[in-house]
């Protein structure tokens, strides 16, 4: 049984959101690829406090391909350096986890 876990990153615009989103499934590294409504972030930047309107990304993938993932976000997100995050998806429908490793699957 595959684990499964959900990655969040910001981005700059809905625009670069859908550009990242659709790398991600297009290369079957993730199964689902969400992008939410913009939010407004703060967060200390380069010896300064920084705001900055963000769309978030969610991405369903399995666990053994989170490095995959980050690297993948890291070589083709426009920021030096986007925060990724991911989660263990401690509770989810079987049916959900064994679409969400049957569609990840970069190697298919």
């Amino acid at each position: 049984m595959t684990e499964a876990v959900e990655i969040e990153v910001t981005c700059p615009s809905a625009e670069e959101a859908d550009r990242l989103s659709r790398r991600l499934v297009e290369a079957r590294l993730v199964a689902c690829a969400q992008v939410g409504a913009p939010l407004q972030s703060r967060y200390w930047w380069q010896g300064a406090v920084e705001t900055a309107e963000e769309w978030p990304l969610v991405l369903k993938t399995r666990a053994d391909l989170f490095e995959k993932v980050a690297d993948e976000i890291r070589i083709h997100h426009p920021y030096e350096t986007p925060a990724i995050l991911g989660r263990a998806i401690a509770f989810i429908d079987p049916a959900t986890r064994d679409w969400i490793e049957a569609s990840a699957a970069p190697d298919a």
